[in-house]
């Protein structure tokens, strides 16, 4: 059965007829004002208390992740060249995703241009630009002509602004570089506007948003109980939708497909 608040006008149509107030309409829904507005805020912090409630949200993926088994983004290598940017297409921009799963990324020929299988499939160690800095920069960082230094890439260094990455080494060849990415949604503005997580979970937003209004109108009991119905349907939602893999599971090995 499809739940029925369907968007962000009947999310707080919801709250405002418990509260006995003026119902909003599609009409004049943008200049709402008083508590009407409130309860807009209400909702939307609700939201995004969800959203970032858990980093691997599958709402939050970029794309379909269940349609590639290495990963949901890929950026392909340049031989003798260190740095990336994680979207190419952007500029000026510190942050292209929310969160990457660096614990999941994958170097494979397999997808790049004139290379057949078998493939070899290595995972990426994950080290940041200061541990690089520490104990690799040294030992990589000598003419970009000497290309005794070139290799494999094994590690991938994380960008402070996490808009971009480096390998080390720097890479021998063309390869595909795979990684699970996430993106926060923007906030809901207009009446007809949807959540990006399904719908029979709006329930959990809701109550997240009865919660800071009972607390607006110092009701505390009232704000309680939402509390633990918010808490309730937010472990509900992780067992239904964070799919958790122990990290004995991670295959760091180079593997031949």
């Amino acid at each position: 059965m499809a739940a029925p608040f369907r968007t962000f006008l009947d999310l707080c149509n919801t709250l405002i007829r418990e509260i006995n107030e003026v119902e909003l309409t599609s009409l004049n829904f943008t200049n709402a004002v008083g508590i009407q507005k409130f309860i807009k805020d209400t909702i939307n912090r609700g939201y995004f208390d969800i959203c970032n409630a858990e980093d691997k949200w599958s709402f939050l993926a970029v794309g379909d992740p269940s349609n590639n088994y290495y990963g949901n983004v890929n950026v392909e290598t340049v031989s003798g060249t260190r740095w990336y940017k994680f979207n190419t297409s952007s500029t000026g921009v510190d942050t292209d995703y929310s969160f990457i799963d660096y614990e999941n990324v994958t170097l494979t020929e397999e997808g790049v241009s004139g290379k057949d299988a078998p493939y070899e499939v290595r995972n990426l160690h994950p080290i940041t630009t200061e541990f690089w800095t520490k104990h690799y920069a040294v030992s990589e960082s000598v003419d970009k002509s000497d290309t005794q230094t070139f290799g494999i890439p094994q590690r991938i260094i994380r960008s402070p602004k996490n808009d971009g990455f480096g390998l080390s080494p720097i890479p021998n060849g063309v390869y595909k570089v795979y990684f699970f990415a996430y993106s926060q949604p923007s906030e809901l503005t207009n009446h007809g506007d949807t959540v990006v997580f399904p719908q029979q979970y709006t329930t959990v937003l809701l109550s997240r948003a009865r919660y800071y209004l009972h607390q607006f109108k110092d009701n505390i009991s009232q704000s309680q109980l939402a509390d633990a119905e918010y808490k309730k349907g937010l472990r509900t939602m992780r067992e239904q939708l964070i799919e958790s893999f122990p990290d004995s599971m991670i295959d760091d090995r180079i593997r031949i497909i």
